[in-house]
């Protein structure tokens, strides 16, 4: 039986989200990170403390989530708001 071809899905994946991020900006940003933090809070609550993200340990991971979601409420305050210079 032969091989059967590589299929790059989660390349699509990571333009799908890209589109996503640039159509919809900071909201898009604190959409994914509280999706992805409230995700890898579960799973640690369910034993997993080891990630195959880049950062390994959950807490860091949340950790990350947590900040990326912060940027991107500050980022919608900006664009709605003019919080920032």
């Amino acid at each position: 039986m032969a091989d059967k071809p590589y299929d790059p899905l989660r390349l699509c994946v990571y333009a799908t989200i890209a589109a996503l991020a640039w159509i919809l900006g900071p909201i898009a940003v604190v959409g994914f990170a509280l999706l992805g933090f409230f995700g890898y809070l579960r799973a640690r609550r369910q034993g997993l403390t080891r990630s195959k993200c880049v950062l390994r340990d959950t807490r860091l991971v949340l950790t990350y989530l947590g900040v990326l979601a912060l940027a991107g409420v500050v980022g919608v305050g900006w664009q709605v708001y003019g919080w920032l210079p």
